[in-house]
């Protein structure tokens, strides 16, 4: 790239407004009058406004009549030097919105004999195809112009059989060409340097028929991620830490326990919720097993990543081995929900939005400068139109082409609530049961908080879950406190009532939530450290039989609440990642689901997949709504420390008329008195009895950090 020099600076901030910076080392920063010059048309500037700055006299100016963005522009000072009138604070306005929204084709279009390549790009001056057959030289590439139509957006047609060809844009923006990858590409080469032409009709698989499910609070989550789920020695998987071996079937232990998705299966859960698989940086797909990343560096949103395929070289294999995977788990009855990080890119100079069309799909602050609620340095501007249609236009493409069942939206809380209404909108258009949940946390983002798609704002937003942050910190202790001990841990958290009524305000009057099904209820993800690690960091002395039941208390918890539940791989046999908190770029010896740690905690991985299969037998853990909520249970403190979760007149909801569940965060044993009536046992301490339920006599016996439950006939 040329460096252009320039003697002053002029930008177009408004459809009608130039600011021109004069430095104090040119004339010092003086001039008396500026024209704007078009093919050697002069017109004078109005000068609105003069400001001292540091370095510049900065100078406010009208121009008579709208500047048409796309035709190249000089401003004359009164020294017969002129500059060229760059792209400013104008690409950010409602008006340059309004102007070049756009609604037709864009991207590729495929067929045989041609290709249609459609590019939106309204402040560039000159845009070129770049094509390259894949067996000769980068020196013999071909460059073709590409045609200005109207809202911005450039088009050439490029005949011949292109299947297989290279591709990316020159754009021609300030003076300056730069060659980015197709923002809508739907393949790239490898580590995603260039699109590639590719007919996704040869990927094509039809998704197959799963259970019905009622309701989005029957789901039940489980969080993996692709390298994560098999790379372990003794996952048993033969193609370890990719997507063919995330769908192998049938796979096991040395010792003939089952492993990976078979395993998945068998625990119970409706939902695999995979950590990004779209295009990522900061690993060599060349080199895939040298580094590791969870996968929060998008590049390309409508590619697949190749580091988890086997042949990153080949652009259709990585196509092909998800869809596989997607489907394969769907054979399973699973649904899938993939992890989206529309919220930020890699790096903003880099991405090919900025380069494309730089500064409008990152959002700015009051002062120009980008705003960085993300803690990565960019946030998208998910408000603007065009930013606002690649978001739809990418979600739409995963739901047809890819055939998802649900989405998980990483710090959704920088998107806006127009965006992600939006978004659920076109989702149950494509399925009713499609699941969308979030990370609704308010971060420091240049939008008004009434437009953020956050917490706060969940009566907005009532078909998208969020992640219940008071349900995690009460019930194990707070994320960034790493000594404070929730309530399942024996801390002095004690206020659980509203969590296990799935904060929709059971005994206040407004909750966190309207309605149960916007409630994610956690203890652990991927972020952060993993609820064992928390555990040994609060007691590091404590026996370890004593850490697994207050692990395996919190973990009771999530999976009776009212609400979703969610699951981190492996929390079910303790999983651990030796301490570290930020694992996003830790080795495979620290993220590996550990499948020997399965082994050896099989006792504990039956007993969470038998209270899995009790949610399961009534809908009383399952309720619909706020008002079946506030209508079947009572929660309260008895006999002082145990909290007395009670689900009254539940016959028409399963086999009971009346469920108790008694939970004892204490280390004290407890004798608690029968109510009248006939009761059985469904839950005692480590044993769960899904049939042939003891009969419960005169009083019940509550262990320490353990939870009973009784059933009434």
């Amino acid at each position: 790239m040329l460096s252009i020099k320039r003697k002053f600076f002029a930008y177009l901030d408004e459809i009608t407004i130039v600011t021109i910076l004069l430095p104090y080392s040119y004339h010092q920063g003086e001039s008396n009058s500026f024209f704007l010059v078009e093919d050697g048309r002069k017109v004078i500037l109005s000068i609105e406004s003069k400001e001292t700055l540091k370095d510049f006299t900065k100078y406010i100016c009208k121009v008579p009549a709208a500047v048409v963005i796309g035709k190249n522009y000089t401003i004359e000072d009164e020294y017969h030097e002129s500059t060229d009138l760059q792209i400013g604070a104008v690409i950010r306005t409602k008006e340059f919105d309004e102007l070049f929204y756009y609604s037709g084709p864009l991207g590729l279009e495929y067929s045989k004999d041609k290709c249609v390549f459609t590019l939106w790009a309204p402040t560039a001056q000159q845009v070129k195809l770049v094509l390259q057959d894949p067996k000769k030289t980068a020196a013999e590439r071909k460059e073709l112009m590409m045609t200005r139509k109207e809202r911005g957006v450039w088009t050439t047609k490029a005949k011949g059989e292109l299947e297989g060809y290279y591709y990316s844009y020159l754009v021609l923006i300030n003076l300056e060409w730069r060659e980015a990858v197709d923002p809508y590409a739907v393949a790239v080469s490898a580590n995603g340097l260039t699109g590639a032409i590719v007919d996704l009709s040869k990927t094509k698989e039809s998704k197959p028929a799963l259970p019905p499910i009622e309701h989005s609070v029957d789901s039940i989550i489980y969080e993996t991620h692709i390298r994560d789920f098999t790379i372990h020695p003794n996952s048993g998987a033969k193609k370890k830490g990719t997507y063919v071996g995330a769908a192998e079937l049938h796979t096991q232990t040395n010792t003939g326990e089952i492993t990976g998705l078979s395993y998945v299966k068998d625990l119970g859960a409706t939902h695999i919720e995979f950590l990004p698989v779209h295009d990522f940086e900061e690993v060599d797909e060349l080199e895939e097993i040298k580094t590791y990343n969870w996968g929060y560096n998008p590049s390309h949103y409508n590619v697949p990543d190749g580091s988890y395929s086997l042949d990153p070289q080949n652009p259709y294999a990585r196509i092909s081995e998800l869809k596989t995977m997607i489907h394969e788990v769907q054979k399973q009855g699973l649904r899938v929900i993939l992890d989206v990080v529309y919220n930020h890119v890699y790096k903003k100079e880099e991405s090919s939005f900025e380069k494309i069309v730089p500064g409008y799909f990152f959002r700015y602050d009051s002062f120009g400068m980008p705003s960085n609620g993300t803690g990565v340095g960019n946030d998208i501007a998910s408000e603007r139109l065009m930013v606002r249609r690649f978001i739809l236009d990418s979600v739409r493409f995963w739901l047809n082409e890819y055939q998802i069942d649900g989405l998980r939206f990483d710090l959704m809380g920088i998107l806006d609530i127009e965006t992600m209404n939006q978004v659920r909108s076109l989702c149950v258009q494509y399925d009713p049961y499609f699941l969308i949940i979030g990370e609704g946390w308010n971060l420091q983002t240049a939008l008004p908080d009434k437009q953020k798609a956050i917490i706060l704002n969940q009566k907005e937003l009532p078909g998208i879950a969020q992640f219940n942050d008071q349900f995690r910190d009460k019930i194990k202790g707070s994320t960034f406190q790493l000594d404070h001990k929730g309530f399942a841990l024996g801390g002095d958290e004690h206020n659980i009532h509203e969590l296990l009524a799935g904060s929709v305000g059971l005994m206040q009057p407004d909750g966190l939530f309207t309605e149960p099904h916007q409630s994610v209820n956690y203890v652990e993800s991927h972020d952060n450290h993993t609820l064992w690690d928390k555990i040994e960091i609060c007691y590091p002395d404590m026996s370890e039989e004593k850490k697994r039941k207050k692990h395996c208390l919190a973990t009771i918890l999530v999976l009776l609440s009212q609400g979703i539940p969610f699951l981190h791989s492996g929390q079910e046999f303790f999983r651990t990642k030796q301490g570290v908190e930020n694992s996003y770029q830790s080795p495979d010896h620290i993220n590996q689901l550990n499948w020997d740690r399965m082994v050896r905690y099989k006792q504990n991985v039956e007993f969470i997949k038998k209270i899995i299969a009790f949610r399961k037998t009534t809908s009383a853990f399952r309720l619909r709504s706020a008002n079946q909520i506030r209508k079947h249970i009572k929660i309260q403190y008895v006999l002082n420390e145990i909290v007395e979760y009670k689900l009254e007149n539940i016959e028409l909801l399963g086999r009971w008329k009346e469920i108790i569940v008694y939970i004892n965060a204490s280390e004290k044993e407890v004798k608690c008195p029968l109510p009248s009536g006939k009761w059985k046992k469904l839950i005692e301490d480590d044993k769960v009895y899904l049939e042939n339920e003891p009969i419960q006599k005169e009083q019940t016996t509550i262990y320490p950090i353990s939870v009973t439950v009784i059933g009434k006939l």
